[in-house]
């Protein structure tokens, strides 16, 4: 309910220097004067006051803290907010918390500040996602993607299209209300115009979906092969530290591990599978079949082979099993004399030695090659949430749908609909047009706190 005051802590879970309770709602202060223990307690709004607080029930001084008020609406949520900073003790948070939840405060709900900012007006949907992506940013391009969304840029893009699709509305509602004949050719030509132009701009932004989510979200890399080869090796190498398990035994990886590092700005979600190979091992098994179910997700695979041994029959399985999924193939041991014949792959092949470090520089340029044709540094808007690129989609559908009935003369009652539809569909990327479940699954993506 909007009129209760909320509760949670805005800074991470565990020891830190600082840790900050943040309250929202209308008895943000009054929770403010118990923990004080202070009646008279008047925070001036944005100025930050040194005070102690105390348990409520036992009397006892729980910290000396900071406490600053943000008088609604010029708050983040739009209502009165007071935040808390406190030494970052976990023990001395919980028992603040306890206080307000005791003071008619309630724990918030995932992404409930970023909701009443929404429902107050003070940021619209898109902005409020681009804070979830800001906090979740991995990379410093995800990140300044980010922001721009936050400064409402996304906002901007759409307005002016929105706008030109209102005045087509109005036109051709005005037309079904008051002109008993057909609307003259002239303005049948103009309004075509004018949706060819909103189109024509909606596939543009939906064209910048690929490198927003590669800057957002990233590669997924498997490495596959036969157990042995080293693809646990080169997993440390990359990472820069011992992660998986490796031995000189067989089928010692037996489950995906993953790990997250960046190359050239681009995220990379790097996963080392159990080695591909028929086995009766039960647990082996079980990972086997896991690595195959990977490789169906994965953005890039990598093949490893054993350059100290001659290509095995199981190799040649695992070839087959990539053929249609984008892949490289890694040579790895080159630092021991090689047994391969590297002509009958028929690929180019990236040499490495997982042991020396030789060539692991060139197999990060080449895990990111395939999709360095993206211009991830690029200065114009870009479209990151998969949620935002079905929505133009669908607007832009609905338009050259409108386009097509025009082109077949049926009566404006039909052809608005469509108009209608694309104009709500637009409104929900701002969150105008967009539901209460939509809205709850939304939020339910953000941290407490936020």
């Amino acid at each position: 309910m909007k009129h209760e005051t909320i509760v949670a802590i805005s800074t991470p879970i565990g020891r830190s220097g600082i840790g900050v309770i943040r309250l929202s709602g209308s008895n943000s202060i009054s929770i403010a004067q118990t923990l004080t223990q202070n009646s008279d307690f008047s925070p001036q709004p944005r100025v930050a006051s040194l005070k102690k607080i105390y348990d409520s029930e036992t009397d006892e001084l729980i910290d000396e803290v900071i406490i600053t008020f943000f008088k609604s609406p010029r708050s983040f949520t739009g209502e009165d907010v007071i935040e808390i900073a406190c030494h970052g003790s976990p023990v001395l948070l919980r028992q603040t918390i306890d206080v307000c939840l005791k003071n008619n405060a309630r724990l918030a709900d995932a992404g409930e500040f970023s909701l009443r900012a929404l429902e107050n007006n003070r940021i619209n949907l898109s902005q409020a996602e681009a804070i979830r992506d800001l906090i979740d940013a991995q990379t410093v391009g995800s990140a300044r993607l980010a922001i721009r969304q936050l400064r409402g840029e996304f906002s901007k893009q759409l307005q002016p299209l929105k706008d030109q699709l209102l005045n087509v509305i109005v036109i051709l509602e005005s037309a079904i209300e008051f002109v008993e004949d057909d609307l003259p050719e002239f303005q049948n030509l103009a309004i075509k115009d004018s949706l060819t132009v909103i189109s024509n701009k909606l596939t543009d932004l939906s064209a910048t979906f690929k490198v927003g989510k590669l800057v957002r979200d990233g590669l997924r890399i498997v490495f596959v092969g036969r157990p042995n080869v080293g693809k646990s090796s080169i997993f440390n190498a990359l990472l820069g530290h011992e992660r998986a398990i490796v031995t000189n035994i067989a089928g010692t990886t037996r489950d995906s591990l993953h790990e997250r590092l960046v190359i050239n700005n681009i995220p990379i979600s790097l996963i080392d599978t159990a080695g591909l190979r028929e086995t009766t091992e039960v647990v082996e098994s079980i990972g086997v079949e896991r690595t195959k179910q990977t490789l169906a997700d994965a953005d890039l695979v990598v093949v490893v082979l054993d350059n100290s041994e001659p290509l095995h029959t199981e190799d040649f399985d695992i070839f087959e099993q990539v053929k249609d999924l984008l892949h490289i193939i890694v040579l790895n041991k080159i630092d021991i004399e090689g047994k391969i014949d590297l002509k009958s792959i028929g690929e180019r092949i990236v040499e490495i030695s997982a042991k020396t470090g030789e060539g692991l520089k060139m197999l990060e340029n080449e895990l990111v090659k395939p999709f360095s044709n993206e211009d991830i540094n690029t200065k114009g808007f870009i479209v990151s949430d998969a949620r935002h690129f079905d929505l133009l989609n669908r607007a832009k559908m609905e338009i050259d749908s409108t386009l097509s009935l025009m082109d077949k003369n049926l009566s404006e009652e039909i052809i608005v609909i469509g108009l209608h539809n694309a104009i709500r569909l637009l409104g929900q990327i701002t969150g105008e047009t967009t539901t209460e479940d939509m809205l709850t699954r939304i939020f339910s993506t953000f941290c407490i706190g936020k």
